[in-house]
């Protein structure tokens, strides 16, 4: 049969009763078939032509309302990411929309983490609403992978790295140190401390980090904000257009040497691409060039976003080098 049609008003209104009864009724093509008293190879048919002429529009969601799974999926196929969780948060009030996508990292976590994982955690502004969202955790061991912005304590990854773990009940790894420092030196002295060459000496057993993605201009990086304007340009011209978790990347996704990297308190970008799953979290639609970046250079695996800058990831969507398969939204 080909598609329904107008001139056939009949087959028009037996297309809307099968598709009412399977779809709506959940009614097999079986029972449809002895019900109006029509083969089921019929029932198939009409069942695909009430799709193809838009009789019927499938669309997929989730109980709640604010996780677009439609998008999320959409990601996932056309970036080859494991994980995406694309939520229909408003963007006009950028401190609201950090914290919410901060407390949707944490339900992502909790969906995502297992108890054998040990999860490494970094600073961000975005993540600090990571904890408050945590109603139940594995006893995960927990690392802390970088200092934090704005020196000097640190206060708000250590909250972040404690919380996380007093709900799971595991070890937690944390230090008190800035992020960046002023000197190579007193960053090499820092490092050697016991609780610092602690966490990073558990580093490669990480197997599940959170982080957030910055992008390399101003207001999109709490690293770009806190350096001088010499340094800024001195790194945009190695290339630089992205950080995440203190490492930073070019348009290829890969990770670049910097002058700053001696002065600060992270772990490695070559340590943070063995972790086996990345998870990011991202806002603001100027942000699309360095998410596409961290996607493409494959140091992340996950995604925590919302539509509007889904949608412009979407516009542009490069598919990764070596042909990464999605496994689930």
């Amino acid at each position: 049969m080909a598609g329904l049609s107008a001139d056939r008003p009949s087959e028009v209104v037996l297309a809307a009763r099968v598709a009412r009864q399977f779809y709506l009724e959940g009614v097999s093509k079986v029972d449809i078939a002895d019900r109006l008293g029509i083969s089921r190879f019929r029932v198939a048919r009409l069942l695909d032509s009430a799709r193809e002429t838009g009789m019927v529009r499938i669309e997929i969601g989730l109980p709640g309302g604010s996780l677009d799974a439609g998008l999320s999926a959409e990601l996932c196929s056309a970036f080859g990411l494991k994980h995406a969780f694309v939520f229909n948060f408003p963007d006009d009030d950028e401190p609201a929309l950090r914290r919410r996508l901060g407390e949707a990292a944490g339900q992502a976590l909790m969906d995502l983490i297992t108890p054998g994982d040990v999860l490494g955690m970094s600073w961000s502004r975005t993540l600090s609403g990571l904890a408050a969202a945590l109603t139940q955790m594995p006893p995960c061991p927990i690392v802390q992978l970088t200092g934090a912005v704005p020196p000097p304590d640190g206060r708000d990854l250590l909250d972040l790295v404690r919380g996380v773990a007093r709900i799971g009940g595991g070890p937690a790894h944390f230090f008190y140190a800035p992020m960046i420092l002023d000197d190579a030196q007193t960053a090499r002295a820092i490092r050697r401390q016991a609780d610092i060459a602690e966490a990073f000496a558990l580093v490669p057993s990480v197997t599940m980090a959170v982080v957030a993605i910055g992008a390399w201009a101003p207001g999109l990086s709490t690293i770009y904000d806190a350096i001088t304007p010499a340094e800024r340009d001195a790194l945009a011209a190695l290339g630089v257009c992205a950080e995440l978790a203190g490492v930073f990347i070019g348009e290829n996704g890969k990770p670049i040497a910097t002058p700053l990297d001696s002065r600060m308190i992270v772990t490695p970008g070559p340590a943070l691409e063995r972790v086996p799953f990345v998870l990011s979290v991202a806002y603001g639609v100027a942000k699309s060039p360095a998410v596409r970046a961290a996607i493409r250079g494959e140091m992340v695996h996950g995604l925590v976003t919302h539509a509007s800058l889904a949608r412009a990831l979407l516009s542009r969507a490069d598919r990764p080098p070596g042909g990464r398969q999605p496994t689930d939204a």
